[in-house]
């Protein structure tokens, strides 16, 4: 069993979880397909969140990498088919830098939840379909680990410390804020070098 499986195994046991999956989406093609598939009612899983780019090669990796870090649980950058483009060779861009991202993310255990996928404004059915596939992919990962290790700050009533949630979900002492900020500047400084790495490869 990996990590990251054994990781999630308790949130996965909790009460209908769903994941929480980001979906960049070019504004030519894969924006109109899921549009289409609204239209056209096929159903998919409420567990996409889309954001319409211009095109797919507009997302950068720090835009994944910062979206992972908020605690998304997979990301699915669509564009347009290979010779769609609407700006020539931005989808070749884009499968280059987001090829270089997963290699990465790999460092991270993170490179699962990382997709890329060609639909047109044709293709809701598609749509449908990626959604679906992916959502269950993400469901077998389970939860986003990076968001259990850098908690959301909770003020305390009694001082400004923080409280720790503990594993057990039991509320506990106040945790030092250098043991949070540690955390983070931890998965800051891989994710910054990663992503360095991988505009340097493109």
């Amino acid at each position: 069993m990996s990590t990251e499986t054994a990781a999630v195994k308790p949130a996965q046991a909790g009460n209908g979880w769903e994941p929480n999956i980001l979906a960049f989406c070019c504004n030519w093609c894969s924006y109109a397909g899921a549009d289409l598939a609204g239209v056209s009612r096929f159903q998919y899983p409420p567990t996409v969140k889309i954001l319409r780019v211009m095109c797919s090669s507009r997302v950068e990796p720090a835009f994944i990498l910062k979206a992972l870090k908020e605690g998304a649980d997979g990301v699915l950058i669509a564009g347009c088919h290979i010779g769609d483009c609407h700006y020539i060779d931005g989808n070749k861009n884009a499968e280059i830098r987001i090829n270089n991202t997963k290699k990465a993310l790999v460092k991270l255990g993170l490179d699962k939840r990382l997709r890329l996928e060609w639909i047109s404004a044709s293709e809701g059915l598609r749509f449908s379909e990626v959604i679906k596939d992916f959502t269950e992919e993400i469901k077998k990962l389970g939860e986003n680990p990076v968001k259990h290790k850098i908690e959301p700050q909770i003020p305390s009533r009694a001082s400004e410390g923080r409280r720790h949630v503990c594993p057990d979900g039991i509320r506990g002492f106040p945790l030092p804020k250098g043991n949070r900020d540690a955390d983070e500047r931890r998965f800051n400084a891989s994710a910054n070098k990663s992503a360095v790495n991988v505009q340097g490869s493109e």
